[in-house]
């Protein structure tokens, strides 16, 4: 049976702020890319997520970010690869306090927003994400934009990758993502993500923004808790990939 992981960014909620319905969420999925406090997140959400996270046998993933909550993490800063190193081996640190603590370990690291879309077409910040997470643990996976310097960068150190892939945002037709601020880029309709989903997972490829095909293999899929309707989204795409016989399962696993 062909498996696909299904992963969902969690964890975002802050201090009496919540964001998302992540409880009902992790029952849906196989990862879990939590917040580690630069974009979103506090101790607090994260030592309960991790909890949840591990009650539904979810994996558990460190989703470090640009240190950026007002703009959450999604706008770009110039920082140096020395710092991204830094910042992410602070984070991954944070999180895994939490998961030793409460008898897990984590099996992911995940870049957020900008710093995942700088580190995809820049190979000195990849570099240096791929170097701390290996100094961190060898057996973390990275997860990466399909086909980008991210997992280039991971492979090239011996470090498990997964190429991702996006249900909820148009491509472009060199395989990159539409930017959030061009009109289209989110895919709202659950229709079209769910099309989407299955045309990567079952058979390698995209239909870009200028509507051509796009080769693209993706070994996670990510699906964005922070929606309007992102338990519905879980809902239908766990369905229909269990419809069209694929096993949702994190990677790496049995």
């Amino acid at each position: 049976m062909k498996r696909i992981d299904l992963n969902c960014d969690l964890g975002e909620s802050f201090g009496a702020w919540r964001m998302g319905a992540d409880d009902a969420v992790l029952a849906l999925i196989s990862s879990a890319s939590i917040a580690c406090g630069f974009h979103a997140g506090d101790p607090t959400i994260m030592q309960y997520t991790v909890k949840q996270a591990m009650a539904h046998g979810v994996a558990i993933g460190a989703h470090v970010s640009l240190p950026d909550l007002q703009g959450f993490g999604r706008r770009e800063m110039r920082v140096t690869p020395a710092e991204v190193h830094a910042m992410t081996l602070y984070q991954i640190g944070a999180l895994h306090a939490f998961a030793v603590a409460a008898g897990t370990r984590l099996a992911h690291v995940k870049p957020h927003g900008a710093l995942y879309n700088m580190a995809a077409r820049d190979a000195a910040l990849a570099d240096a994400i791929a170097d701390a997470v290996h100094r961190f643990d060898p057996r973390l996976r990275l997860f990466g934009l399909a086909n980008s310097a991210l997992i280039a960068s991971a492979e090239a150190i011996g470090l498990p990758a997964a190429s991702e892939a996006f249900v909820d945002r148009r491509y472009r037709n060199d395989g990159s993502l539409q930017p959030r601020g061009e009109t289209g880029a989110v895919i709202e309709d659950i229709d079209d993500a769910t099309t989407q989903a299955i045309a990567i997972a079952q058979h390698g490829h995209v239909i870009a923004n200028d509507g051509s095909t796009v080769s693209l293999h993706a070994d996670t899929l990510c699906l964005h808790g922070d929606g309007a309707h992102a338990l519905m989204f879980a809902s239908r795409l766990h369905e229909a990939l269990l419809t069209a016989g694929l096993q949702i399962s994190a990677p790496g696993t049995q």
